[in-house]
């Protein structure tokens, strides 16, 4: 960054969705290089909202077309053009589908309108795989009661159940999972019998046997010319809820078949911006397998690419405004380690009571270099909210038996 840069005031970083880990993490990692934060919510009331990094926050429905109408009232009022950063599934197909309405005030940095649905709507995407032969699990697409009693029929048990968007309203509020993990054909009918009004329609794939270490990612940033200018491999070491959740423990790591598939996927479809995907290597083939793709905004491990110095983050907001770009763009695999710490000890705690963990593997897989997902030492406001909410959860009957993951299948 040149010394003009640093002299004068930055513009502004719209981060979209605070109240999500996304976007505590993007606002933290921006206010760090000095770039004035403005972010947006829908909860007033949600822990991540506490925090004081932020110049200001402006709090409307982000789940509707509430949110376009706040930033088009919001931009005006920036003196330059902001670079937005969407932080959840919802936000990234909103301000995509209304991006003629934001251009003026806003820098956008998302592929095409249809690339973005495409990558999003996983029944869309898993049909474009197999067409492009890109590695995914065994994959049925169930839109009624016979293709769901055709799947049990010949599916390989276990295998997972899942909307093509967990980011709907509709199955936010009847489901704690985005995924469900079945171990034969009579408990698939009963669940799918039980989910199937809360989307269009459902989809099941092959379950990829492995340990939650074969999972794997690889955040990166593509520039307008479809360019892999920023790439960063982790994988999981532990999630919350246990089988189908997001990691709460993660490790930087190199996998060589990981980025050169991810690569492969984004380049098919002329990608810009911030891209995931997440795999999962079978432990009986050692081959990998796309998970699922997240596309144009920051992800849970956006965080430990720029503990590692990988700058993602800042790479798009430097790149949006045709700025030099950061120094730090290559990974050099290290060790650092991302952490949440209450979900972590709660996997610890669940592995450890069905005999899977002890406690010096506990110790070993936490120890060395960390970043934290809402622990932080200038901004302790999150965190603390955070545990707040966790003991009044605690101390509910009824939220604790909705919480009850001892089993792989959680019902809700």
């Amino acid at each position: 960054m040149s010394s003009n840069h640093k002299s004068i005031k930055k513009p502004y970083a719209i981060v979209v969705g605070l109240d999500h880990m996304n976007g505590i993490q993007t606002a933290r990692i921006l206010a760090r290089h000095q770039v004035p934060v403005i972010a947006v919510a829908k909860d007033p009331q949600h822990y991540c909202c506490r925090t004081r990094i932020c110049e200001q926050i402006l709090f409307t429905d982000t789940a509707t077309e509430a949110l376009i109408n706040t930033l088009e009232d919001l931009g005006p009022k920036l003196g330059e053009k902001a670079v937005l950063f969407p932080c959840t599934d919802a936000h990234v197909l909103l301000v995509s589908k209304y991006r003629h309405r934001l251009e003026d005030w806003y820098h956008i940095v998302l592929p095409e309108h249809d690339v973005v649905e495409m990558l999003m709507d996983k029944s869309r995407f898993y049909a474009f795989a197999q067409e492009k032969g890109l590695p995914i699990p065994r994959t049925m697409f169930l839109h009624n009661w016979a293709d769901a009693e055709r799947a049990s029929r010949e599916l390989n048990f276990p295998c997972i159940l899942k909307p093509p968007l967990s980011s709907t309203p509709k199955w936010e509020q009847n489901s704690k999972l985005k995924a469900y993990l079945i171990s034969n054909a009579e408990e698939f009918l009963t669940t799918y019998k039980r989910l199937a009004g809360l989307a269009e329609m459902l989809i099941t794939q092959e379950w990829i046997e492995g340990p939650v270490s074969n999972l794997y990612s690889c955040n990166c940033y593509f520039n307008a010319e479809s360019e892999p200018v920023a790439t960063f491999i982790a994988r999981k070491l532990r999630q919350w809820p246990p089988e189908t959740g997001e990691s709460c423990l993660g490790e930087e790591c190199r996998n060589d078949d990981v980025l050169r598939e991810s690569l492969r996927l984004f380049k098919s479809v002329k990608y810009r911006g911030l891209g995931y995907v997440e795999m999962k290597q079978d432990k009986r083939t050692g081959k990998h397998y796309i998970i699922e793709p997240n596309i144009g905004r920051p992800t849970g491990r956006s965080a430990i690419a720029e503990a590692g110095g990988v700058e993602l983050i800042y790479t798009m907001y430097c790149d949006a405004l045709v700025w030099p770009l950061p120094a730090n763009l290559v990974q050099h695999y290290g060790t650092v380690k991302w952490i949440h710490l209450r979900r972590d000890f709660q996997s610890a705690l669940y592995y450890w009571r069905r005999g899977e963990l002890t406690l010096m593997d506990w110790w070993r897989s936490v120890r060395g270099r960390k970043v934290d997902a809402l622990f932080a030492w200038d901004d302790p406001g999150p965190f603390i909210g955070d545990l707040e909410r966790a003991i009044r959860l605690f101390l509910s009957p009824e939220e604790r038996r909705k919480r009850d993951y001892s089993t792989p299948l959680k019902q809700t």
